[in-house]
């Protein structure tokens, strides 16, 4: 019995299936969470949808900005970009059932003694805090005012978390801080704009996860999104994204049942420039 955290999958099927092959995964045995981003940009996106799908409740995923931006584009409150490759789901018979599988999914998982999410966590947000204000959000994406919010959902005020916020200013930034997080203030305000590495942080800020006093500091996070980023070389923070559709590897963290955790990784040929 395993556990693997797997990062930015991004439509890349036949690395996820090699990736699978290679640990011999077993859907009666192991589990896998997927850091967001499951589609878009990549070949293959509604294999991997169907690939996740058919695993059950083997298979934990967060939600990330392109797993959201389908949601957006398919309720008509968003716009296909000149890079996106989700017309294989958006013309898909099965379209529907791929959609609502999609949107019941999380925006953030504790369990195995690691908090899962796509970006990043606010500085200010305690473990119980992300869950709570993650299951907002969740249960915003299954209900009936789902297409209410996807047409209001992009834009990136507010930049900061405040305790009084509400409505569509409270969702907006839970989705940010979850889904687009890199770098942010010591005071917890989000920057946007930069996606290079950690090194490229822009005057004031810093990553989201080196800020003096972030309530999670004491809990193990996985996360993805930052391909620019390349491993840490620390044991709090997993960087999950190696950019496997820009023609990096894909990447699993694999925990077995000792605690002993190994990170395991396979080539991707898909070799498209970031953007």
């Amino acid at each position: 019995m395993a556990v693997y955290w797997v990062g930015d999958v991004q439509g890349c099927d036949a690395p996820l299936g090699r990736l699978l092959e290679r640990v011999d995964f077993s859907a009666s045995r192991d589990t896998l969470v997927v850091l967001g981003d499951l589609v878009n940009r990549g070949p293959a996106s509604a294999p991997v949808l169907r690939r996740l799908m058919a695993m059950g409740n083997a298979v934990q995923c967060v939600l990330g900005n392109h797993d959201l931006h389908l949601l957006a584009v398919a309720a008509g409150a968003g716009r296909l970009k000149p890079m996106d490759t989700l017309d294989g789901i958006l013309q898909a018979v099965d379209r529907p059932a791929l959609l609502d599988w999609l949107r019941h999914q999380r925006m953030a998982i504790w369990g195995h003694g690691v908090l899962s999410v796509h970006a990043g966590v606010l500085p200010s947000w305690t473990l119980d805090q992300t869950l709570a204000l993650a299951a907002e959000v969740e249960s915003l994406l299954r209900g009936p005012d789902l297409s209410d919010f996807l047409h209001q959902m992009y834009g990136n005020a507010p930049a900061a978390w405040q305790e009084d916020l509400v409505g569509v200013d409270r969702l907006r930034v839970v989705v940010n801080a979850l889904t687009r997080l890199r770098f942010c203030s010591a005071q917890g305000v989000m920057e946007f704009a930069a996606k290079e590495g950690a090194d490229a942080a822009p005057a004031g800020f810093m990553p989201w996860f080196d800020v003096p006093g972030r309530q999670t500091a004491d809990v193990t996070v996985a996360f993805g999104h930052w391909s620019t980023l390349g491993q840490l070389p620390r044991h709090d923070v997993w960087a999950m994204d190696s950019g496997c559709v820009w023609g990096g590897c894909l990447s699993a963290m694999r925990l077995d049942a000792k605690g002993q955790r190994e990170m395991i990784q396979v080539k991707c040929e898909q070799a498209q420039k970031p953007g």
